[in-house]
C-alpha cells in the first residue's frame, strides 16, 4: 500500500513542480522552492521504487544520498521565505542586515544537519508496510533539529504574509505541517508525514503563485 502512496507523491510533486514553472511570472528567491520540490521527488521516488532494486550497495547509496539532498536542499526554504516576504512588499525585509541574517541562517542550517544528521551516517535496510529503504541505524530522538529552525520561519513569515499581505495558505501549510509532525496518527502507514510535507509544498508554491500575480496587477 505505501508503495502506491511514495509513487504518488512523486507523481504529485512532480505536478506541483511543472505547476511552478508554468506560472513563474518573475525571477525572484522563491524560486529555492524548485531545490526542494527536486529534493522530494528524488526521496518519494527512491522510497517508492526500493523494493524493485533490491537490498544492497545500490539502494544504500541512493538512500545515502537522500539524507544529503535533504541536508543541502531544505534548509533553502528559509531562503524562500525571505523572497515570499520580499515579494509582497515588506519594507524592512529589502534591508541589507536582513537579507544577510537569511543568508547566515541558511548555512547555519545546512552545517547543523551535516553535522547532526548525514556526517557519518550509519544506515541499515528497513522494511515496513511493503516499502523498502535504508534509514539511520541510531533511533530518532525527537524531531530534527534543522526541520523545528525552518518551521519556525516558515510560521513567522506565514504570520507576517498573512498581517501584511492578506494571505493565510503559507501559514496554514505551515501549520498543519506542524501538527501533523507533533501528533501521532493511527494509520498503519509510514507515509503519513509526507502527506503533511505535500499539503506544504502546495501551500508554499501557491504563495509563489499568488505573489507573483499580484506583482503584475
Amino acid at each position: 500500500m505505501d508503495t502506491l502512496l511514495y509513487f504518488g507523491f512523486t507523481a504529485a510533486y512532480t505536478l506541483i513542480l511543472v505547476w511552478a514553472f508554468a506560472k513563474q511570472q518573475s525571477r525572484n528567491f522563491m524560486a529555492f522552492i524548485y531545490l526542494v520540490l527536486f529534493g522530494l521527488i528524488y526521496d518519494n521516488g527512491i522510497i517508492a521504487i526500493g523494493k524493485f532494486i533490491g537490498e544492497g550497495p545500490l539502494l544504500e547509496n541512493l538512500n545515502l544520498l537522500r539524507f544529503w539532498s535533504h541536508a543541502f536542499l531544505t534548509p533553502t526554504l528559509v531562503l524562500f521565505s525571505w523572497g515570499a516576504l520580499n515579494q509582497a512588499g515588506i519594507g524592512w525585509v529589502k534591508k541589507k542586515a536582513v537579507f544577510a541574517a537569511a543568508v547566515i541562517y541558511t548555512v547555519a542550517l545546512i552545517i547543523i544537519e551535516v553535522t547532526l544528521e548525514a556526517w557519518g551516517l550509519e544506515l541499515e535496510a528497513e522494511q515496513q508496510y511493503g516499502v523498502l529503504r535504508y534509514a539511520s541505524a541510531e533511533p530518532a530522538e525527537g524531531p530534527p533539529t534543522m526541520i523545528l529552525l525552518v518551521t519556525v520561519v516558515l510560521i513567522a513569515a506565514g504570520i507576517l504574509l498573512w498581517k501584511k499581505a492578506g494571505w493565510q495558505w503559507m501559514l496554514i501549510g505551515a501549520g498543519l505541517m506542524t501538527i501533523g509532525s507533533a501528533v501521532p496518527i493511527p494509520v498503519d502507514s509510514s507515509a503519513v508525514t509526507n502527506a503533511f510535507e505535500l499539503i506544504l509544498l502546495f501551500t508554499l508554491v501557491w504563495t509563489k503563485v499568488h505573489l507573483e500575480s499580484e506583482e503584475r496587477n
